[in-house]
């Protein structure tokens, strides 16, 4: 495999002034932030908090009520942003096709558009299952994966446009400790091998400060807290760190992607 990076560097995304209501209940109150160039910025609060209805307005599933959201400068809405600048999404349940073999399920994008020929598909699939520490599972079945794997070949799909931004929607929810700690492992993989922008929403707090450069913690639809994981577990606003009281005991373990990765691959293949 070359680990030369093919992609361009990572997009800026900006957030400004978003609003949402649903049903007369303002859901998103005004949100503005920044996600710089190449970066790992976590967008974490508990349940309800407006996190998911966030995501759905990045990827242009939702349209605010004021406000909107920059992607290079240009707005989301606009019918080629998503496709110009390669926006991936690696979504909560993976949504895996369980009809279709690990292969056909990364390299479904690529076949259902007629993008390469199909042996330039399997390159690529192969190349990308590699990335992701999944060298050789092209023809297993997703029923046959734990569920850590199927997270790691849904990043394995996010990556055959060659994206320039990935979204993940909570990428450790259901996993066991050790699987989680896989996956916070390959988002740091993807950022240092591909300098993509990574724009992760989760209430996790050991992925959050394992991962993030740069941490805003959403409550209520507003941002009480945005800086770098050190700063955000300092804040003085209350909601913050009660949110914030639980154990990091998973972090020091984050720095050996190798040996978690083949322990994770070892206990399910």
């Amino acid at each position: 495999m070359n680990d030369t990076p093919t992609h361009p560097q990572g997009v800026r995304v900006q957030v400004r002034g978003l609003r949402k209501s649903f049903n007369g209940q303002e859901v998103l109150k005004g949100l503005d932030f920044d996600v710089v160039p190449g970066e790992i910025f976590v967008l974490m609060g508990p349940s309800g908090s407006g996190k998911s209805v966030l995501l759905k307005h990045l990827v242009a599933l939702e349209k605010p009520d004021a406000g909107e959201i920059l992607v290079e400068g240009q707005s989301v809405e606009g019918s080629t942003v998503m496709s110009e600048y390669r926006v991936a999404m690696v979504f909560q349940s993976g949504a895996l096709l369980n009809s279709l073999t690990v292969g056909e399920n990364v390299g479904l994008y690529l076949s259902e558009h007629r993008l390469k020929p199909p042996e330039e598909i399997a390159r690529i699939v192969a190349d990308k299952l590699e990335v992701v520490g999944l060298k050789g599972t092209e023809d297993k079945m997703p029923n046959e994966l734990s569920g850590g794997m199927k997270k790691r070949v849904a990043i394995a799909r996010a990556l055959v446009i060659e994206p320039q931004l990935i979204l993940y929607d909570e990428p450790t929810s259901e996993l066991d400790p050790v699987s989680a700690v896989v996956i916070a492992e390959e988002i740091l993989h993807l950022q240092e091998r591909i300098h993509v922008t990574s724009l992760v929403v989760t209430h996790d707090r050991e992925l959050a400060f394992g991962v993030a450069d740069r941490i805003a913690v959403i409550y209520e639809g507003r941002i009480l807290a945005i800086g770098k994981p050190e700063e955000v577990k300092h804040s003085p606003d209350q909601n913050v760190q009660r949110f914030l009281q639980a154990s990091f005991e998973q972090l020091a373990s984050i720095h050996h992607p190798t040996n978690n990765r083949q322990n994770d691959h070892e206990k399910h293949s």
